[in-house]
């Protein structure tokens, strides 16, 4: 069989637009993923500042370690009740600064905890880093493990 230019170039051009639709496949279901995360921290970030807790009941994983800056260390059930029972009135809590890093099932989180809040009349404002890991259960994004903790100064 003899074979042309116009025939190698035909077969070298599908071999690159092969290689570049497998190559950029991951590349799009990482992006997915990655927004799945960002978009699962948004929603938590709103279920804490509603205290919706069916949302928090949807979000967390069942086997949840929720650690706040001050060492105490929460199950699930644990961090929805303080949620739901907090003292203080909540006025705003913002993530800025979210980083989020894929590792297969699991993603990793980075961001602040910037909140408002007010107990006893008293004003209090309140800026500590986080890390959470999230893991994907049944297609969705639950938050496995959180732990906060005092920024340098």
């Amino acid at each position: 069989m003899k074979l042309s230019r116009r025939d190698l170039a035909a077969a070298g051009a599908f071999a690159l637009g092969a290689a570049t639709l497998f190559e950029s496949a991951p590349s799009r279901a990482e992006n997915a993923d990655e927004a799945g995360v960002t978009q699962a921290v948004e929603a938590l970030r709103k279920a804490t500042l509603a205290q919706d807790k069916a949302k928090l009941e949807q979000v967390a994983a069942a086997e949840l370690s929720y650690g706040h800056s001050s060492g105490v260390v929460q199950n699930k059930g644990e961090f929805i009740d303080g949620v739901m029972n907090r003292k203080g009135v909540v006025k705003s809590i913002e993530f800025p600064e979210l980083k989020v890093g894929l590792a297969g099932n699991n993603a990793v989180a980075r961001h602040l905890w910037v909140s408002e809040s007010e107990a006893d009349g008293k004003p209090t404002s309140t800026k500590i880093g986080i890390l959470s890991v999230w893991t994907k259960q049944d297609g969705a994004w639950k938050l496995l493990a959180r732990q906060g903790y005092k920024l340098a100064t």
